[in-house]
């Protein structure tokens, strides 16, 4: 599980250091007005979302993770050096469709391999534990591309060329450091698991979990606008990634803390990550210099911290072990569609009214993930 967690670090390492940088290349290099970055943001993750689907079913018809996880994060690494090369929107869209494309493929087997590893009383930790160390390869990519574009003079290429090198490094160790544990078989020839009667064996706490995950993701738009803001307040585009840098170190430094703490009661978890949203969604809207951009960083990484690896918990917990990988595909399916229509709905509320009706919109879906959390039968969390 450290391992996998190791191999994480290093691709978001990769990913971070290009998407810390990307979204400002797009708008003062390329010229991509903000409903573009919202529509190529929300397009990249559901994606990967629709991917995931085949994939953790795959990976349960197969009965194994590992081939699945490797391919994943193969094509994901291959796709670093198009960032690099592109003079264009349209390289820079084949680049982001094809990576998320690998995101898709690895994601749903590698959380199911997690729970496959871990037993159900200390599933929050551990997914907990894979987050945080999946977030200091978040905030170590910004800080990488914050150096490197001080030391080049805001040359956008060369931190794309230097974000190749983790990629593949984690390709390798997961050939050589990642196994699966020995219980899994393969599953009976002609029973591919996206079936109505296999979907029907996912209880009531696994669809309440991705129910009340499709609302809050709708408050959960893409980090690009993040970025977006703090340059929009006066933030240089030299400095823009210390934003994603702010925002993942108090993710990491708080997702297995929360993780463990959830192990004994999710729910109050669960509202205090969502407050979080909240109040970062307020300062982004009323922010008027770059620190308050810092600071409702800040509150999003630690929204971050107390709510994904607890709602993982809560699909794990709520699936057939035979099922895991496409439980987790159907529920990154529904989160990314949400996250699509967050996104696209984001940059039009940008350009149409401008940052602070974005922000604000995103507050309001978050208050009703919470009214959502306290009044739903106690289910799951």
């Amino acid at each position: 599980m450290i391992t996998l967690g190791v191999v994480s670090l290093l691709m978001d390492t990769s990913s971070e250091m290009i998407h810390s940088t990307l979204p400002v290349f797009l708008t003062t290099v390329l010229g991509v007005s903000m409903t573009g970055v919202g529509i190529i943001e929300g397009v990249a993750e559901a994606t990967a979302a629709t991917v995931k689907v085949f994939a953790g079913a795959l990976s349960d018809w197969m009965g194994r993770r590992k081939p699945l996880v490797l391919l994943g994060y193969g094509v994901a690494a291959a796709t670093k050096p198009l960032f690099a090369l592109a003079n264009g929107l349209g390289l820079v869209l084949v680049a982001r469709f094809v990576d998320r494309v690998g995101k898709g493929l690895r994601g749903a087997p590698r959380d199911a391999l997690v729970a496959d590893l871990t037993p159900e009383e200390s599933r929050g930790g551990a997914y907990g534990m894979r987050q945080a160390l999946d977030t200091v390869g978040a905030f170590a990519g910004p800080a990488l591309a914050l150096a490197l574009m001080i030391l080049t003079r805001d040359d956008f290429r060369i931190v794309f060329w230097v974000a190749v090198v983790p990629a593949i490094a984690s390709v390798v160790l997961i050939v050589i450091g990642v196994h699966e544990p020995e219980t899994s078989r393969p599953r009976a020839m002609g029973r591919f698991p996206v079936r109505r009667d296999e979907i029907g064996r996912l209880d009531r706490r696994y669809w309440w979990a991705v129910a009340f995950a499709a609302v809050l993701t709708l408050a959960r738009f893409s980090e690009a606008f993040l970025l977006l803001r703090a340059e929009d307040v006066g933030l240089a585009a030299t400095y823009t990634p210390l934003v994603l840098i702010v925002m993942n170190v108090f993710y990491a430094a708080s997702a297995y803390p929360f993780g463990r703490l959830s192990d004994r009661a999710r729910r109050p978890v669960l509202a205090w990550g969502i407050a979080f949203m909240i109040a970062a969604d307020v300062v982004l809207a009323t922010a008027v210099a770059p620190v308050w951009a810092l600071a409702g960083a800040a509150l999003w990484g630690l929204h971050m911290g107390a709510t994904q690896g607890l709602l993982a918990a809560a699909v794990a917990d709520g699936a057939p072990v035979d099922l895991r990988g496409t439980a987790f595909g159907v529920f990154n399916l529904v989160t990314g569609a949400a996250l699509l229509a967050a996104s696209v709905l984001a940059g039009g509320l940008w350009s149409a009214f401008g940052p602070q009706a974005t922000f604000l919109v995103g507050a309001s879906f978050a208050a009703v993930a919470l009214a959502g959390l306290w009044s739903a039968p106690r289910v799951s969390v």
